[in-house]
């Protein structure tokens, strides 16, 4: 039941928010789950209690219920909660990408790596199937030249891509603004000679988030960008097991993170993810 202390936001209210913030949706709609759990909780407790007799009436029995209530708001929202738990897993399950910033540190070798996806204030997180349809259908075709190229297929590209740039909301600027098209988050390294831009980003150093500023690779145009990428993969022999497995999204994205593209732990599960959800939207668009 609704109660005077715990709000449950109708479905049309939830379908309306998810279009627009599915992360809020997200989780109004956990907190939602673990208070009506917490209800039926203590609704078994009152159930399994012997009760009297000598003062139960109407009376009593809707003040248990409205105290009731009240306590189930108070156990729910909690943090590690029942609530944080079921908004991982409707994440996991709608493709929606974690809540916290994907970060990754540069390894310390001369070979030009991919790196961390620079903190870029002021964009958006929402992943709304216009936006992302948008993002893959315009780079549907650098991708498709650099599948035929490397053999990895055109939907994992994308989907790393979203990954790296969070749908194109999150790319790595010029210092005068404009977008330096590097898609992946490839670091410049001692051996590139094009355009360079540097961004302040958070990297992983033993374990431990740090903000430090690096150089990026900028390129010319997105298309460039997924070139260089293939390039990259094709001619760094730390990616040899990634192209071998291509044909696996799993596996793709695991050797990825093996061989040193991001030193994020969950990485590869959250690239899963979004490759996940970018097959989704090509089959709703097919």
């Amino acid at each position: 039941m609704a109660g005077a202390a715990v709000s449950i936001v109708s479905t049309d209210a939830l379908r309306s928010r998810a279009a627009a913030d599915p992360k809020a949706a997200i989780k109004e709609a956990a907190k939602q789950f673990e208070a009506i759990f917490m209800q039926e909780v203590m609704k078994s407790m009152r159930q399994a209690t012997l009760a009297s007799g000598m003062l139960d009436n109407a009376g009593t029995q809707l003040g248990t219920e409205m105290l009731d209530t009240q306590l189930a708001s108070q156990m729910t929202g909690l943090r590690g909660g029942l609530g944080d738990v079921i908004a991982r897993q409707l994440e996991r399950q709608t493709g929606v990408a974690s809540t916290s910033t994907p970060t990754r540190a540069a390894p310390a070798r001369p070979v030009p790596t991919a790196g961390s996806t620079p903190l870029e204030g002021g964009f958006s997180q929402t992943n709304g199937k216009e936006r992302q349809l948008g993002f893959l259908q315009s780079n549907l075709s650098a991708a498709r030249a650099a599948e035929a190229d490397t053999g990895i297929p055109a939907t994992f590209m994308l989907a790393q891509a979203a990954q790296e740039t969070g749908w194109g909301q999150r790319e790595i600027r010029n210092a005068d603004g404009s977008s330096a098209n590097n898609l992946f988050g490839i670091k410049a390294g001692s051996g590139w000679k094009g355009a360079v831009t540097e961004v302040t980003t958070t990297e992983f150093v033993d374990g431990q988030p740090r903000k430090m500023t690096q150089r990026f690779r900028a390129y010319a145009s997105a298309a460039d960008s997924f070139r260089d990428y293939a390039q990259l993969m094709k001619g760094n022999g730390r990616y040899t097991q990634v192209l071998a497995s291509a044909g696996s999204a799993e596996r793709f994205a695991q050797g990825l993170q093996a061989a040193g593209y991001a030193t994020d732990p969950a990485y590869a599960d959250k690239l899963g993810r979004v490759i996940n959800t970018a097959l989704r939207l090509q089959r709703v668009a097919a």
